[in-house]
């Protein structure tokens, strides 16, 4: 399961489910299937498993299994604002909460939230990674803040997909730093157009390649991205799906 902090759920609002009954039925089944349930706090350094043990719409409350540590248990039960990630039938949800309170279910440590007023729903090629192709790069137009040197940089993509890409930066022209947003960047999709948005860097890993020289790759989250842009994007990798499609075919 993919990590999640609070930008997952900021980004993906075009996936937003709000009709309460929908979401107590995707609760339930999510419970009854014994789902695992990621707990996530501060941007997502610290990480809970557990699972819904109960769904109340009578008293609008949602349990959850707590922490088998105790200290941790305390921690996430004091914390305040939480992502939460989990999934049903291949499909990823996520929701997070203001409130969070330490209680106990049938004698053990558990946790309560208030029923989430709207949750994300994500099919899977709403996350589904594309890598670019080689023969028909595509690109993307980086402005630097003047603090860092300023001016604008242009990098090459390894994959794409819905809620971000990964950039190449063998230059380490640009920062590792988790969290870090450059604004006003521009992805230039082949035979589709140019698409303006926020990006956030979420990992970052440094390579070292065969000629022993290091390249970085830094995988990064559209945030306030257009739902135009957002189309643009699942067309793109629409294309790039059908043509791998073809290729495979003519393999056969």
């Amino acid at each position: 399961m993919q990590s999640t902090n609070d930008s997952d759920i900021e980004s993906w609002h075009d996936f937003e489910v709000a009709s309460r009954k929908e979401i107590i039925a995707l609760l339930r089944g999510i419970g009854e299937k014994r789902q695992l349930v990621r707990m996530v706090i501060r941007r997502g350094t610290e990480v809970c498993v557990s699972a819904i043990l109960d769904v109340d719409p009578d008293n609008n409350t949602l349990t959850l299994d707590g922490s088998a540590d105790p200290e941790q248990h305390r921690r996430f039960a004091n914390v305040g604002r939480m992502a939460f990630e989990t999934s049903l039938d291949k499909i990823r949800i996520l929701f997070a909460s203001e409130e969070v309170h330490a209680t106990t279910f049938e004698d053990t440590p558990a946790f309560t939230i208030p029923i989430p007023e709207t949750l994300i729903r994500l099919q899977r090629r709403e996350f589904y990674r594309m890598a670019t192709p080689v023969s028909n790069p595509v690109s993307v137009v980086i402005r630097l803040p003047q603090d860092a040197g300023g001016g604008t940089h242009v990098f090459p993509l390894a994959d794409i997909s819905c809620g971000g890409i990964a950039i190449l930066d063998n230059k380490l022209v640009l920062g590792s730093t988790i969290g870090q947003s450059y604004t006003g960047c521009r992805i230039d999709l082949p035979d589709v157009g140019a698409v303006q948005t926020t990006l956030m860097i979420r990992n970052s890993v440094d390579l070292t390649l065969l000629n022993d020289k290091t390249n970085r790759r830094l995988g990064c989250a559209f945030v306030d991205i257009s739902r135009g842009g957002l189309a643009s994007v699942q067309k793109y990798i629409t294309k790039l799906e059908r043509e791998r499609n073809a290729r495979l075919a003519g393999l056969g």
